[in-house]
């Protein structure tokens, strides 16, 4: 048994190891490919049919993300908090609840291009639009957060909440104030998570914005473009270049985000502990 558990020991050094370097590859094939195709004019110039710019793209996935993130990053997160601090995750209830965010997490993001294609698009009479495709997004990663968040809530330790209650503290206060920045982390990934799936989605965008990639939507009742769906009109339009270094701007743009969103996680967590002291 010895030789088997060292066995597994160098297996998963080495399923660690593949995992890297496919990881590596492909983010170094992507900046070898791209990145000597980047410029300026390609991320903030005017949209020509002899020399496309993703600048409309760019401020597409900026409003995609902000929408869908405004909706589905409050309801989740409440969602979670009340399933986990108000009926302590037990019941039928929350066995129904979790079976059904498992499940609609694990739906092909086509199924809820249709979904948004027949409501927004079609019952609601809205078009293509940038906000029937942010709310579809936003119903898509929503049960993504909600189980994130839940089990980045139960891995808090009872006893922060008991020592809490026995001070006098409201649940409220506890949850705000002990509870919610110890998960802090977990909920700040699963909200990274939840945003780089927006960020590469396109299947959902074909159905509810259309791909009008030649101009900034007017409003976010007009159609338009992301950066996903720029990359797949330049590769199958005949512009490899303009695709390679479209790759690069998205692979820049998730960085950033994930950077970000990591900030504002520890700074949430030090503000906290720092008023709480």
């Amino acid at each position: 048994m010895r030789k088997a558990y060292s066995a597994m020991k160098y297996v998963c050094i080495a399923a660690l190891v593949i995992s890297m370097i496919a990881l590596v590859a492909v983010v170094a094939y992507v900046l070898i490919n791209g990145v000597d195709k980047l410029s300026l004019n390609l991320v903030f110039g005017e949209y020509t049919d002899s020399a496309p710019t993703v600048f409309p793209a760019l401020v597409g996935t900026l409003q995609l993300v902000c929408i869908a993130a405004i909706i589905a990053v409050p309801i989740g997160v409440a969602s979670a908090i009340f399933l986990v601090e108000y009926t302590n995750n037990k019941g039928k209830f929350v066995k129904i609840v979790q079976v059904a965010t498992e499940t609609l997490a694990g739906i092909p993001s086509i199924v809820y291009g249709l979904f948004g294609y027949l409501i927004f698009v079609v019952a609601f009479g809205w078009g293509y639009s940038m906000l029937g495709g942010g709310i579809t997004l936003a119903i898509m990663i929503l049960p993504t957060i909600v189980r994130s968040t839940q089990e980045s809530l139960l891995s808090v330790q009872g006893g922060l909440r008991e020592g809490a209650y026995a001070l006098g503290t409201s649940k409220v206060r506890t949850i705000f104030k002990i509870v919610l920045p110890s998960a802090a982390g977990g909920i700040v990934t699963a909200i990274i998570l939840a945003i780089g799936r927006v960020v590469s989605e396109s299947a959902v965008l074909l159905l509810t914005i259309n791909m009008v990639v030649n101009k900034v939507p007017e409003s976010l009742m007009s159609p338009g473009t992301s950066l996903a769906l720029d990359i797949y009109y330049f590769a199958s339009h005949g512009y490899p270049d303009e695709a390679a270094a479209t790759a690069v701007v998205l692979l820049i743009f998730v960085i950033i985000l994930n950077l970000l969103a990591g900030w504002i996680g520890n700074m949430i967590r030090k503000s906290t502990y720092g008023d709480a002291k």
